[in-house]
């Protein structure tokens, strides 16, 4: 007889295109899912994988057999789901964070949902770099600013509110930009080759700025502008801090930056399941809740 959990095995290995994947998404060694793929291919009695060093991509027989075995899967994890009493959540949560954000704005609410769902086992891993949530077995991730995965199902939780900011003693030997055109004279500090897009209400410019220091996190770039190398366009509740601290103070008040939207992504599928669906409540919750997060007054 076929094993429900070598099965559910198997399509973890086929959907991450190996066993170290299926492994830390199921949260086993890798010994015990390679047993139970011997196990599955002996019971059928054909060869799923094929296994390389490089890891394992699906046989005839296996791309055929992942299909009926993906429908039992989630036909079975459905049914567990409505089993369930209401609000009692089960099983591991594996999300992906930004750390820039995570620690001060994402980290307090991941608690918080955990201490409400006593039985969950809530993982979160928080780093600034890009997570293929799909390859490294989360089951949804929390991204900040534009999204570039058109293979992923995005849901809107938020926004943060943006603005231009420098060091007072930069300003002071470079001077106070006053108007889009004026940024050019500036070094700016980016993530990469991204544009501002400055509007007064009645049009907006979009200024492509240039410099020599960039960094991969917001943390990073307000870092480097505390610093004095130059002007940055930076959510305001990360340069709220140093515009307390009086490292950074806002310029160009009376031109505005769109938004930095904030979403929970997760791999595609038309099934969301309930431990996803009550994270993506819960900030929806949360951020309507927190008035001052799309607020763009500092100081």
């Amino acid at each position: 007889m076929v094993s429900f959990e070598d099965m559910q095995t198997f399509v973890e290995v086929a959907d991450g295109g190996g066993i170290t994947v299926a492994a830390r998404r199921l949260g086993l060694p890798k010994s015990i899912v390679s047993r139970r793929l011997v196990r599955l291919e002996s019971e059928l009695g054909v060869q799923l994988l094929a296994r390389t060093t490089r890891g394992a991509s699906l046989t005839e027989a296996g791309v055929s057999f992942r299909e009926h075995a993906a429908r039992m899967c989630l036909e079975m994890d459905i049914a567990r789901e409505e089993m369930l009493p209401t609000g009692e959540l089960r099983g591991r949560l594996r999300v992906a964070v930004p750390s820039s954000f995570g620690p001060g704005h994402f980290a307090p609410a991941l608690a918080e949902l955990a201490r409400r769902h006593p039985l969950l086992q809530l993982h979160a891993h928080y780093s600034d770099r890009y997570v293929d949530l799909v390859a490294e077995g989360f089951d949804c991730g929390i991204r900040v600013g534009y999204l570039q995965d058109s293979n992923l199902t995005a849901r809107k939780i938020g926004a943060f509110a943006a603005g231009l900011f420098a060091n007072p003693e930069y300003l002071r030997v470079h001077g106070v930009p006053q108007k889009p055109s004026d940024l050019l004279d500036h070094q700016a500090i980016l993530q990469g080759t991204e544009s501002w897009k400055l509007s007064d209400g009645s049009r907006t410019v979009v200024v492509n700025g240039q410099g020599r220091f960039k960094a991969d996190s917001a943390v990073g770039i307000a870092e480097g502008t505390a610093a004095g190398l130059g002007v940055a366009a930076l959510p305001v509740v990360i340069a709220q801090s140093y515009v307390t601290a009086g490292a950074l103070v806002p310029i160009m008040a009376e031109y505005s930056l769109p938004e930095i939207g904030v979403y929970i992504v997760r791999p595609p599928g038309s099934h969301v399941s309930r431990k996803v669906r009550v994270l993506i409540d819960f900030f929806v919750e949360r951020f309507s809740a927190n008035s001052g997060t799309g607020r763009r007054d500092v100081g």
